[in-house]
């Protein structure tokens, strides 16, 4: 029997200089220490990974670590907390982890600004306890040629550290997290590793890179919409961009403002799981729409990782079953409350959880659509109904036992269903980002009302322009309110963390 040979013991771990702790009382400057600190240990990842491909000792483990970015105050004097966040519900220290300081710098920055102001403080920037994992040191583009893997010869966890799903949950979002005594009480929502996570599953699930982004966001359950919105998006680049500076679609195929045509990149050989579209503004002030596809699953798994990037706000655009005989084909349904029927999030927000409407949003879908569509008042409800929106986890709903479904339906006041809508804003509660829906109806299966094929494309063709518009408008007029008052208070638990 072959003998089995082991490679002798790593017994050598080397990792960059330590950085010396930093205190800051500019927020512009804490984050420059921070983009130097994660540029650093990066690269020296990078560089380890390259060198040990070359011939290099493969009998040291090679480590970096994650910036970290902490506060400290000692004062109960009462803060103003007419915002939602920029202050921390208790005296105490409090840090966090911190990863692409480039894609996150104007984030930060008012994070810490808001936190300095509020609290008197400065902030100290210092290497974490977190080593960083070598997976996401190598950015989106990256190119690790697949023969290197063959000339190293132990396996990679033995010589870097990889991610460790034990801490890459969601207990602080949740607001399960565990206090240790001694420890640190958390500054942001999501760890270092969670957020690297996220960002590289963006990149696979709708094939553009995180950076394109913005921070309103629309979901679409049907690729008629990405169509009408890649249509529109390339006629305003065309136009001069009127106030967009660029056009992105998957691939990271750029169109800028004034062109009529892409800048670079070829188009995609295959359509990603959920494709991304991005009409960027400076600032990521612009809006990006996501065809989610069908199913509460897909909702959770797109806003799990965009909810990272922190967003202003979130809404969904989709087709539904009008429940109501009153309803007609083309109709608009505006979500005030859900029936969560999707089952997904029951284990990270328990179904007795209300979802309460967010006024500000409410009012700006409202008036969208009374702009786009030239009804108001009492006309408006002509086309438009506010009501219960119930999300199932089973398409074929309609074939069970109809004492079942129906009855709940009917009980709970409901006036449209789909398979998407509650899920997004039950994670847009979860993770603090402003949410609303607008949905459009396109069959009322209980009154045996449904388009046939003609019919379906007529209709498709007349009222999807209509409704992305209405969505668009929105956003718009969303992205026009201060920060301040847009984030609402109602979305923050009892103890919250500082950074939105």
């Amino acid at each position: 029997m072959e003998k089995r040979i082991y490679p002798e013991p790593i017994e050598s771990v080397v990792s960059p200089e330590p950085f010396a702790r930093k205190s800051f009382t500019d927020a512009v400057e804490a984050v420059a220490a921070l983009k130097v600190l994660y540029t650093r240990n990066t690269t020296f990842l990078r560089d380890s990974f390259a060198a040990l491909a070359q011939g290099a000792d493969p009998n040291r483990r090679y480590r970096a670590f994650y910036p970290e970015v902490g506060v400290t105050t000692s004062s109960y004097s009462q803060i103003d907390s007419r915002q939602a966040y920029g202050h921390m519900p208790t005296p105490g220290h409090f840090s966090t982890t911190v990863t692409r300081p480039d894609l996150f710098e104007s984030y930060l920055i008012e994070q810490l600004r808001l936190i300095m102001r509020n609290h008197g403080v400065p902030v100290v920037v210092s290497e974490s306890e977190t080593p960083i994992p070598v997976h996401f040191a190598f950015f989106e583009g990256t190119h690790v040629d697949g023969t290197v893997a063959d000339r190293i010869h132990r396996p990679i966890r033995d010589l870097f550290d990889v991610p460790d799903l034990d801490g890459t949950d969601d207990h602080i979002a949740n607001g399960t997290f565990e206090i240790v005594p001694g420890e640190a009480r958390p500054l942001a929502p999501f760890t270092a590793q969670r957020i690297d996570y996220s960002l590289h599953r963006l990149s696979h699930y709708t094939a553009t890179g995180p950076e394109h982004f913005q921070n309103f966001v629309l979901f679409t359950n049907y690729q008629f919409y990405i169509d009408e919105f890649a249509i529109y998006a390339r006629e305003l680049m065309a136009k001069g961009g009127g106030g967009y500076e660029a056009f992105v679609e998957p691939g990271n195929i750029v169109t800028p403002a004034g062109e009529s045509l892409p800048f670079d990149g070829p188009a995609l050989a295959r359509i990603p799981q959920m494709p991304a579209y991005h009409l960027k503004k400076p600032g990521h002030e612009g809006i990006t729409m996501v065809n989610i596809g069908v199913g509460p699953s897909n909702a959770k798994t797109i806003t799990d990782h965009v909810a990272v990037l922190r967003p202003h706000a979130w809404l969904m655009l989709g087709h539904c079953a009008g429940l109501r005989n009153t309803q007609a084909l083309g109709d608009y349904v505006l979500a005030h409350a859900y029936v969560r029927e999707d089952h997904v999030l029951d284990d990270d927000l328990p179904i007795w959880v209300p979802i309460p409407p967010l006024a500000e949003v409410q009012v700006a879908l409202q008036e969208a659509v009374a702009e786009v569509t030239g009804l108001v008042g009492y006309d408006l409800k002509r086309i438009m109904r506010t009501g219960t929106v119930a999300t199932i986890d089973n398409r074929n709903w309609e074939l069970r036992d109809q004492r079942g479904p129906v009855q709940r339906l009917s009980q709970s006041r409901a006036i449209a269903l789909d398979m998407e809508s509650a899920t997004i804003a039950a994670n847009g509660f979860r993770f603090r980002v402003p949410y609303g829906t607008l949905l459009c109806v396109s069959d009322k299966p209980l009154h045996g009302e449904l388009k046939l094929p003609g019919m379906a494309t007529e209709f498709y063709k007349r009222q999807v322009a209509q409704h992305l518009t209405i969505g668009i408008r929105a956003l718009e007029k969303l992205a026009e309110m201060p920060k301040e008052r847009l984030h609402s208070r109602k979305l923050r638990s009892f103890a919250e963390t500082a950074f939105q």
